[in-house]
């Protein structure tokens, strides 16, 4: 696990301080190789690149997670809002929001900010 010292100042205002990256501002948004996508925090693998798709929100996005236990939902009433906030469940990170407008099987959206992962290639 990083210390928060490690962190630039836009990985600290996301994974921390609950942030957003601007939508198309991240490399991982159009990044398509195998592999897995880890917790930038604490590197825990949080999806499968298998399952990664282009809904054109600007965010990388995936409808199902790496595993049943790598995520945490908690309720965001931030800016007027009432979403779903996903965390990875072994540091807290803030990672983006959940939403049930994903293809099947699972009709959800996990909406990530590239910032809050780091990606590890299958050959890694």
């Amino acid at each position: 696990m990083k210390d928060v010292s490690d962190l630039t100042a836009a990985e600290y205002d996301v994974i921390i301080n609950k942030g957003t990256e601007r939508p198309h501002s991240h490399p991982y948004n159009h990044k398509w190789e195998n592999g897995a996508y880890c917790c930038k925090f604490c590197g825990q693998k949080l999806f499968a690149s298998d399952h990664k798709y282009d809904p054109g929100c600007g965010w990388p996005s995936f409808f199902d997670k790496y595993d049943i236990g790598a995520i945490d939902i908690h309720t965001d009433y931030s800016h007027g809002m009432i979403r779903e906030e996903i965390v990875c469940s072994s540091c807290g990170a803030h990672l983006g929001h959940v939403f049930p407008d994903g293809p099947q099987p699972t009709g959800l959206r996990y909406c990530v900010n590239g910032t809050s992962l780091i990606f590890q290639g299958e050959e890694d």
